[in-house]
């Protein structure tokens, strides 16, 4: 079983937007995935929830709780934690010691970069993160590519010690997909391919070993 942790101590940076579009593209790969709900608001849960009646299902699992790795299903394939906003590394630990990698959403303004700081470092100071036992990545995320702000912003991002693994374009679709439990990559219409693409690199980031 492959862990993914989707983590930045930053709110409204998409954790959640991310980690159920991770979700449904590995349940939709035929594995059994798990969506761990870390975040005490519950969005993760709620989009399971209305996903329940697809063939593509991800089971969700409270995070807020303790003892939470008990109630992950011995024949798990893939487990995504959504992480809480505000938490630091060593509020997530207990992940850390898991996971396979962490995908940290970073959105391009000054403001978002710079709160992002903090925790990377905290991140940076983990020993399997210093052991090189443990990928970080960036991803740029609500992107408007054609724009000054966005360029300059994913730039500062590729100085950082971390590698920025991909871009994804700002879009209402993410809005309107997580109200119906579903994904982009339910869909295989023109109108989503390009965002689609988007994701190929992070994937293909996450599947490496």
């Amino acid at each position: 079983m492959k862990t993914w942790l989707v983590a930045c101590s930053k709110g409204g940076v998409g954790k959640t937007t991310i980690a159920t579009q991770l979700a449904a593209n590995a349940a939709l790969s035929g594995l059994r995935t798990v969506l761990v709900d870390a975040d005490p608001q519950g969005s993760a849960t709620r989009w399971c929830e209305r996903r329940a009646g697809m063939a593509s299902a991800v089971l969700p699992v409270d995070g807020t709780r303790r003892a939470w790795r008990k109630r992950v299903p011995d024949d798990a394939q893939r487990l995504i934690v959504d992480a809480p906003a505000g938490a630091m590394a060593d509020d997530l630990d207990e992940v850390l010691e898991i996971a396979d990698a962490v995908v940290v959403p970073v959105q391009p303004s000054a403001l978002d970069i710079e709160a992002s700081v903090r925790f990377l470092e905290s991140l940076g100071r983990h020993p399997r993160v210093r052991k090189g036992k443990l990928r970080v990545g960036l991803l740029g995320n609500r992107l408007k590519p054609n724009t000054n702000a966005s360029q300059q912003a994913m730039e500062v991002l590729r100085g950082w010690p971390f590698p920025l693994v991909a871009q994804l374009r700002d879009s209402q679709a993410y809005v309107v997909l997580t109200g119906l439990g579903k994904s982009l990559f339910d869909y295989h219409s023109a109108q989503v391919r390009d965002h689609q693409a988007d994701w190929q690199p992070l994937l293909q980031w996450l599947q490496k070993d």
